[in-house]
């Protein structure tokens, strides 16, 4: 078993803090749960606890990348992407500045804390902002290589990342780059396009399906926006059908902008597995996954009632 990406963060950070001085955190009275307490144990003096005022977090995350830092914004992700999200509009994304936003415990597999902790609806609500990249590393790998090409590149990005522990999908030879699809699983039947969590339920899907005679490609969407078209038309024009799965709401997120791609560039049948259109509850995270339908059982029955 792999770590949680919210982990994989916090060791990301730490070691960003070693490599860059200009790195700076900021948390809304959460170090321990989103991890950045890491860096606040090493640094310190970068290391600011605005307390539970996310958008105060967000403003002043603004103003030090104004003078040349380059901050990490971290908080739940309800409350990074909801309850700020006017700060994220107006003061981050309108002007371009160079902040990163990391967003823990995103989704239903919250669990426990309720419907109203499970961000269902960030991706959308950061998608629809201009000048904002989206990402949504599927494990420990890709997380902590992510939040380094995050650091790298000049511009506000939304990073999510899970409570969860996930399994590990990728090796070392893996290399990450924002705005880049990687096909996991060969196969023409159909392709499963996942983010997240969800990749790995996708790649059990495909293994399942190949046992009845049925190879679907599976293709890892770690950056929601820019969305990698090349990868999706591809697996459109050779495949008879996709179905994307997320764990979040199918309204806004990775489905809708697949779909939005497909309906342009290579028309094909298009299906849906994410929170169809409603808040979580409270219940264990695989009890959560069982009743939305976010599993591979569900995976594997959709593309069967498909192909």
């Amino acid at each position: 078993m792999g770590k949680a990406t919210r982990e994989s963060y916090g060791i990301a950070l730490a070691q960003l803090g070693k490599e860059n001085e200009n790195i700076v955190v900021l948390d809304a009275d959460l170090s321990k749960s989103t991890k950045t307490a890491d860096f606040k144990k090493d640094f310190s003096d970068r290391f600011f606890n605005v307390g539970i005022a996310e958008q105060n977090l967000m403003g002043m995350a603004a103003g030090l990348s104004n003078v040349g830092y380059v901050p990490f914004a971290s908080t739940f992700a309800v409350f990074a992407a909801g309850r700020a999200f006017e700060i994220i509009r107006n003061s981050i994304c309108y002007p371009k500045m160079n902040v990163k936003i990391a967003a823990t415990h995103a989704g239903i597999t919250v669990g426990e804390d309720g419907g109203s902790h499970q961000s269902v609806e960030d991706i959308a609500l950061m998608c629809s902002l201009p000048n904002m990249t989206v990402i949504v590393p599927a494990d420990d790998r890709e997380a902590r290589a992510a939040v380094k090409a995050a650091a790298e590149m000049n511009g506000p990005v939304y990073l999510r990342f899970g409570r969860c522990a996930t399994e590990d999908i990728f090796d070392d030879s893996y290399t990450f780059q924002i705005g880049k699809g990687t096909e996991i699983c060969e196969g023409n039947d159909v392709a499963i396009i996942a983010t997240g969590m969800m990749v790995q339920k996708a790649i059990e899907a495909s293994k399942e399906l190949k046992a009845e005679g049925i190879n679907a490609r599976v293709i890892n969407i770690s950056t929601i926006k820019p969305l990698d078209e090349e990868i999706i038309v591809k697996a459109a024009k050779e495949t008879k059908a996709i179905v994307t799965v997320e764990e979040h709401s199918i309204i806004g997120g990775l489905g809708d902008r697949v779909s939005a791609v497909v309906c342009d560039k290579a028309p094909t049948t298009v299906k849906k597995i994410g929170i169809n259109d409603t808040f979580g509850e409270s219940g264990t995270p695989n009890e959560l996954l069982e009743k939305y339908g976010l599993t591979t059982k569900n995976i594997v029955e959709t593309v069967k009632g498909l192909v």
